[in-house]
């Protein structure tokens, strides 16, 4: 046992592992301590007496998953309340055998939005992907699970919302708070899978909260989550061609029209296009600098093609978004439904954004690019190019880009492609 005047963070870190466990306690704040285990683990607790004499230990949480300040502030709230006559130890004990599915999620999305659930790369949560969460729990978990108790969950029970999902109990189709918006949930194996991986998340996260000892999720058998093959064909890149210039023939919304193009130009993801700024291209480097993606930020080269694109359209003043709102501030929130309209004009069934992220891939493999190459020009996790390391892209993935736009560009005309030489561009006026 070692006493120093104040825990803080400073304390923490530089405590060394021995042999086995020991408790640094604060002088300052009597009963808060924080335990260091053999493997370098440090826990911290809270020490004191009920009204009837008996210790208590109550464990506080982990350090690196909260911080010192944050432990202190919790032990000092455990400490007032025992003053008054609480026992805490004994009603979180309580409240853990009687804890539902629906509080537990409530639990877990507390702490996810306070940075204490981390996601890719060991990064707090991003708010996207917490409201997904939020959706996930809302739409299915929550009307299939939400009353059972966390410690009677079993594997099948997961296994029955599993299927539940898959064949479509949970979907419904309402309207929305937007205007003229509806909230439409579907079943499938898909939506079925994700639904269950995230549950498995939350209870784990309750195994390491001591809530349950293991993991009901763990092992039940689920479809995998089924990756998109479909890809353009140069026949429906044409169709869907003509009815892009059929759409602007018909003055349909710009901003529509330009962020399809981009979306079947780039290769990015239909979020990336729909809330792309006028800061985050960079014409002169060729590429577009992405701030916040999937993959955190991300450089992306891009084809000569794009900026084309990029040429036509018109600034809106006060709008720092190349595709602004309609109406009101903002970034277009039209884009999803404009390209399933132009599909289904152009007799592309099954085909989405996502689709021609997809046959972007394709494309640039039918050109002969590597993985590695195209994986780049994707922004994927595994890509060489992210905006922490690169400021001035490589010739070769500019070229790479510019030969795959062309490629895609040529075939919404029903043309040959031209294949761009990257010298050319390099002396090009303004470049």
């Amino acid at each position: 046992m070692v006493t120093v005047p104040r825990l803080t963070k400073r304390v923490v870190d530089d405590s060394k592992p021995r042999s086995s466990a020991y408790f640094i306690w604060c002088s300052d704040l009597q009963g808060f301590g924080c335990r260091v285990h053999p493997t370098g683990k440090r826990v911290y607790y809270v020490d004191y007496r009920n009204a009837g004499g008996a210790r208590k230990r109550m464990k506080i949480g982990d350090h690196g998953k909260i911080t010192t300040d944050e432990a202190r502030k919790m032990a000092l709230a455990t400490l007032g309340g025992v003053v008054k006559g609480d026992d805490p130890l004994t009603e979180r004990t309580t409240r853990r055998e009687s804890i539902t599915v629906k509080e537990l999620c409530a639990d877990y999305m507390a702490a996810a939005e306070k940075g204490l659930i981390f996601g890719k790369k060991r990064r707090p949560k991003k708010p996207s992907t917490i409201s997904q969460d939020h959706a996930r729990i809302d739409r299915h978990i929550v009307p299939l699970l939400g009353k059972k108790l966390v410690k009677e969950l079993t594997r099948a029970d997961v296994a029955k919302f599993i299927r539940d999902v898959t064949t479509g109990k949970t979907a419904l189709d309402l309207p929305s708070d937007k205007p003229r918006g509806r909230v439409i949930v579907r079943g499938g194996a898909g939506t079925a899978a994700r639904a269950a991986n995230f549950l498995g998340a939350v209870l784990t996260w309750a195994v390491h909260e001591g809530i349950i000892d293991s993991n009901p999720a763990h092992g039940v058998k689920r479809q995998a989550d089924q990756k998109r093959t479909r890809r353009l064909t140069p026949d429906e890149y044409r169709a869907l061609g003509n009815a892009l210039r059929q759409a602007e023939d018909e003055m349909a919304t710009w901003q529509g029209v330009a962020g399809a193009r981009l979306i079947t130009l780039t290769g990015c993801r239909l979020g990336e296009i729909a809330k792309l700024r006028w800061s985050e291209v960079d014409e002169a480097a060729g590429c577009f600098r992405l701030q916040d993606t999937k993959e955190g930020a991300s450089t992306r080269p891009m084809g000569r093609a794009v900026f084309d694109i990029l040429a036509g359209v018109d600034r809106v003043d006060g709008s720092p978004y190349v595709l602004p709102a309609v109406r009101g501030t903002g970034a277009y929130g039209g884009l999803t439904g404009f390209f399933e309209k132009v599909a289904a004009r152009a007799g592309l069934q099954g085909v989405t954004p996502h689709t021609m992220r997809h046959s972007f891939a394709s494309t640039a493999a039918d050109l002969g690019f590597a993985e590695s190459t195209i994986a780049a020009m994707l922004g994927h996790a595994a890509g060489s190019v992210t905006a922490r390391y690169v400021h001035h892209l490589d010739a070769v993935l500019i070229a790479a880009a510019d030969r795959v736009a062309a490629r895609i560009s040529a075939m919404l005309d029903g043309r040959e492609a031209e294949i761009v030489n990257i010298a050319d561009r390099r002396t090009e006026p303004g470049r």
